[in-house]
């Protein structure tokens, strides 16, 4: 097979020929292309399915299934390399790249859906003939033969017998890197919580429920009525009860949007802290993509407070600046470095949202890819970069001004420790609030919080909500 890598890929942007395409069902043309697009130029399954799904035109049925078979073979993808490297006999290091994708996307027809074996075989080895080269579709047939001889559960055996520690065997199990499984199981220790570790796994890869947001004085519940059910804690939002969420976006102007309900928490945390006063001024730093910072636009309108959005990379800005089009009210978008504004905007704003670039861990639900592009030395290289933000963001605070300091990853790196280095940088001069109380003030639900209060961590299989580390800080006078 190694002869054929420079082949397969040589031939896999090759056109086909109209009859050669329609051998594959259009759900599982869209799967791949969308698989190989985020391994060849890091796209993100969520923003490219539902555009190829459009330009396919497929049916509901076909959608649903480009989507499940999209997303399962993202997820498992670790667990299907190790499925394959048995079947083929060599590392997956050794099987051309577009080959390799064909395989997972095969493997996971073969052991986690209902889709039947001689389809599942058949259109994947059609799919690497137009791929790859003769040499090639030979040795994904083969493969794929070997894996649907044996059932999932012996593959599953297998592939835990030949597992290291019980963090690899997890990491199998679960199609998680082992360092990720070693991250959550540190954060969790904290916690006192070791024990739900296997749980967590389980709902990172369980595709999740769609959140709506329904943006404060600008849309009533009453529009609502019908649509679905009430968050668990979020007051801002609901559960869609199904159906595609877009017509709904776009007939609400963008007063009803899709977003997750740790992020409705995370905003609202910051924005009901304590009581408004009228002509304080809010800064969203790190905006991108806009979510956040137009729930407390409409929270800071509500109020009579005005809100400042800053996103350094121009096209996230672009994104920001729409996402603001549904508040009547002037916010300005900055494109600014945000590690300067306590030397550019000194004790300037009374409330500050920090949400951090970070890892992404806390969303792999959402994007599954991204256990896979993540390693270690990323979050020593981000940790750096939210080290500077925490301490400008303070810097631009004024005193008695509150700050969130926000990431989407329960990684202790990213977020535990980001903070106890702001706190012992500005020794004295900043305080943690006790954020647990004032999430729980929003809620009507028990949000089962542990430790101290002063950062909380969210948890999908314990909330329903992403891994959203929450913490609020108080520069004092």
């Amino acid at each position: 097979m190694s002869g054929d890598r420079g082949q397969g890929r040589a031939q896999a942007g090759r056109q086909q020929a109209p009859q050669q395409a329609d051998l594959v069902q259009p759900a599982r043309r869209v799967a791949y292309e969308v698989i190989a697009a985020v391994r060849e130029s890091d796209a993100y399954a969520n923003l490219l399915l539902p555009t190829r799904i459009k330009r396919a035109a497929l049916s509901t049925a076909d959608a649903a299934l480009a989507t499940e078979l999209t997303y399962g073979t993202l997820r498992m993808q670790g667990f299907y390399d190790r499925v394959i490297a048995d079947a083929a006999g060599r590392p997956v290091t050794a099987i051309d790249p577009a080959i390799l994708d064909v395989l997972r996307l095969g493997a996971h027809q073969l052991l986690a859906t209902r889709v039947a074996t001689h389809a599942a075989v058949n259109e994947s080895v059609e799919l690497a003939r137009q791929v790859g080269s003769r040499a090639a579709t030979g040795f994904a047939n083969g493969v794929l033969r070997t894996i649907s001889r044996s059932s999932p559960e012996q593959w599953r055996e297998r592939v835990l017998s030949e597992a290291g520690d019980d963090d690899d065997r997890l990491a199998a199990e679960h199609s998680h890197p082992v360092w990720v499984v070693r991250a959550f199981r540190q954060s969790l220790r904290l916690e006192g919580r070791e024990a739900e570790l296997e749980e967590l796994l389980a709902a990172d890869n369980a595709a999740p429920r769609v959140n709506m947001v329904i943006l404060p004085g600008l849309s009533n519940t009453e529009d609502t009525v019908g649509l679905g059910v009430a968050n668990d804690f979020s007051p801002a939002g609901f559960v869609l009860a199904g159906g595609d969420p877009v017509h709904l976006m776009q007939d609400s102007g963008g007063r009803l949007r899709v977003q997750d309900e740790g992020s409705q928490l995370a905003a609202l945390t910051l924005s009901r802290a304590r009581p408004v006063a009228p002509g304080e001024r809010w800064l969203d730093l790190c905006a991108g993509p806009g979510g956040k910072a137009a729930l407390l636009a409409a929270e800071a309108l509500a109020g009579g407070a005005s809100l400042v959005a800053n996103e350094l990379v121009p096209a996230r800005a672009t994104l920001v600046r729409k996402a603001l089009a549904a508040v009547p009210a002037e916010v300005p978008v900055w494109e600014e470095d945000g590690t300067r504004f306590g030397d550019d905007h000194p004790e300037e704003f009374d409330r500050i949202l920090l949400d951090a670039p970070c890892t992404g861990l806390g969303a792999l639900r959402r994007r599954p890819e991204a256990r896979w592009r993540k390693q270690p030395k990323d979050v020593a290289e981000l940790s750096d970069l939210q080290s500077g933000l925490i301490h400008a963001a303070l810097g631009a605070l004024k005193p008695g001004g509150v700050l969130a300091y926000v990431t989407c990853s329960p990684h202790i790196a990213e977020t535990r420790g980001i903070v106890a280095t702001a706190l012992k940088r500005w020794d004295g001069r900043v305080r943690t609030l006790d954020t647990a109380s004032v999430l729980q003030g929003l809620s009507s639900s028990e949000l089962d919080l542990p430790g101290d209060g002063g950062s909380v961590q969210l948890w999908p299989h314990r909330h329903g909500t992403d891994a959203m580390f929450i913490t609020l800080l108080e520069r004092t006078e």
